[in-house]
């Protein structure tokens, strides 16, 4: 079946795009913890402002974060819980692939 624009695949590819970054991965993982504050993320980041803004609003486009406004603070708050069970997906991934590389490392060393 040939590839076609606008398909399922390119909203999933958008997906990983976004989550592509990790200042965004690390900002999921904080909100993992409940809301945050656009200034206590951006300390936890050790970004400016701009930068979280942006990450924070590349998170936001495709809907994985919602806001909460109060005075003059804005709380950020994962609007997808579903993104967590993708996280640690990820992590299993990587943990497995560099658990077999570690026992490819220890045969090279012992040979």
């Amino acid at each position: 079946m040939p590839f076609q624009a606008g398909s399922a695949h390119e909203v999933k590819a958008n997906l990983f795009r976004v989550l592509g970054h990790p200042a965004r991965v690390r900002i999921l993982e904080l909100l993992r913890e409940g809301e945050r504050s656009v200034g206590t993320l951006q300390a936890e980041l050790e970004l400016d402002s701009g930068g979280t803004s942006q990450h924070l609003a590349a998170l936001r486009r495709i809907g994985l974060v919602a806001t909460r406004r109060d005075g003059n603070s804005v709380y950020y708050r994962v609007d997808d819980n579903a993104v967590f069970d993708l996280l640690a997906a990820g992590r299993a991934i990587i943990s497995r692939r560099l658990a077999t590389e570690q026992s490819i490392l220890q045969t090279l060393e012992s040979e």
